[in-house]
């Protein structure tokens, strides 16, 4: 096992760059590239990095030298032989071949395109512009390195035995997590941290523990490097990406109504009728359930990631039984601003209602708070998010509107178009 304070404290990046591969990314990224490849591989998309947490001055604290250089790094990567046998030989979710040969040749040629930085009022303000299928890939490498850089500044100036000590009380806290979430045995929690964590040897070390202290209910890692490396599954499906961009590329607001459902037609005709999960809550998960087509009924499950969690998973459960459908044969994974306490509230209130998972993500992979003078490595909140398409601002409503982007008038018109009211507003956690 790898002695990750040894390795912080004789750091050289090019031993250790934090993106390793182009495979160290979601897999959800894989599978979405692959549809948006088949249905929309012309359209311009530009991507651009979004600091919530805004008492966090990146640019005072990360070196723009040495984010170029990571940046750099990563246009450098190609897939690898055996990243590329990997992907198309092995069964993801009872499937073999789940990638096609056509998109498989064009990701063995990929360079990512280039990226535009500025330091902007003690922020980074980075872009990516391109075609979606290239310029998409660049969103978790970039959360990723922008998160550790963030780390290693922090890091810096602790001695051997400090660091030993502060990764011994990480994975202590860590460890201690596993031992509560053990006394649940209706368990089903997925690795979902790729995008904030620490570092990458520390996303890894959480995944081993995570195997070994508990078993068949640790069901994978969302990070298709690790999961190649550890021969766990990759674990996931689709983000908020898809409708957003979909929506931006609807030329009225008849088509703009139609653009969620559209992208889930795609996705279920990609998938031949696999990975039905579908996440409702771009622009108001009630009104979306509200105006599915019956096609949407027999999907396999529902993943809430904004609002009230115990809140959205009645409304699924509700929105089913109207549907003649049994919640019991159906799935909820929550995935939004979990730790090891709400998992556990979660699967025994909704227990024998409905089949429950779990992604679980900042606070498995980067949950150092408290552990350093001015919590200086608490997790924040940092997204990177397609803002643009083809010319016109995307938009994302969210079932909590802390979580909304956009701009003020095209907020104003999806919400109309929606049909979304008042909102209950809840801390961003991560």
């Amino acid at each position: 096992m790898v002695d990750i304070a040894t390795r912080v404290y004789n750091h050289k990046w090019k031993i250790d760059p934090i993106v390793r591969s182009l495979i160290d990314t979601d897999f959800y990224k894989l599978l979405m590239c692959q549809s948006v490849f088949r249905y929309k591989p012309d359209a311009q998309v530009t991507f651009s990095l979004i600091n919530r947490t805004k008492t966090i001055r990146l640019a005072d604290i990360v070196d723009e030298g040495v984010l170029r250089e990571q940046l750099d790094h990563v246009r450098s990567l190609r897939l690898s032989r055996g990243e590329s046998t990997w992907l198309r030989g092995n069964m993801f979710y009872g499937k073999r071949q789940m990638f096609r040969s056509d998109f498989m040749e064009w990701f063995e040629k990929l360079q990512l395109p280039p990226y535009h930085l500025e330091k902007v009022d003690g922020q980074y303000e980075l872009t990516f512009e391109g075609s979606w299928p290239e310029v998409m890939l660049w969103e978790i490498s970039a959360l990723s390195i922008l998160m550790e850089l963030r780390s290693r500044a922090v890091l810096k100036g602790m001695g051997k035995f400090e660091l030993q000590v502060l990764y011994a009380r990480a994975m202590t806290k860590l460890w201690e997590k596993i031992e509560r979430l053990r006394e649940v045995e209706h368990l089903n929690v997925a690795d979902f941290g790729t995008r904030r964590r620490h570092s990458f040897m520390w996303q890894d070390w959480c995944v081993q523990a995570m195997h070994e202290g508990l078993g068949e209910r640790f069901t994978g890692t969302s990070n298709c490097l690790i999961a190649m490396r550890r021969e766990v599954e990759a674990i996931g499906t689709n983000a908020h990406e898809l409708p957003m961009v979909y929506s931006a590329l609807a030329d009225s607001d008849e088509e703009l109504a139609q653009a969620p459902y559209q992208v889930l037609a795609d996705w279920q005709d990609e998938h031949d009728s696999n990975l039905l999960i579908m996440l409702p809550d771009t622009y108001g998960t009630e009104g979306f359930l509200a105006r599915a087509p019956e096609w949407l009924d027999k999907w396999t499950g529902i993943r809430i990631d904004s609002g009230d969690p115990a809140t959205g998973a009645e409304l699924a459960i509700n929105w089913w039984k109207s549907r003649g459908q049994d919640p019991r044969e159906k799935r909820i994974i929550f995935s939004d601003g979990l730790d090891d306490y709400k998992i556990i509230e979660l699967a025994n209130q909704f227990n024998g209602r409905v089949r429950v998972a779990f992604g679980w993500g900042t606070m498995l992979t980067n949950d150092f708070r408290g552990l350093v003078p001015d919590d200086a490595l608490a997790p924040f909140s940092l997204v990177c998010k397609a803002v643009a398409a083809n010319g016109r601002p995307t938009v994302k409503l969210s079932d909590n509107p802390r979580k909304a982007m956009g701009p003020a008038d095209e907020i104003a018109r999806y919400k109309r178009v929606f049909g979304v009211g008042e909102q209950t507003e809840m801390d961003v956690v991560v």
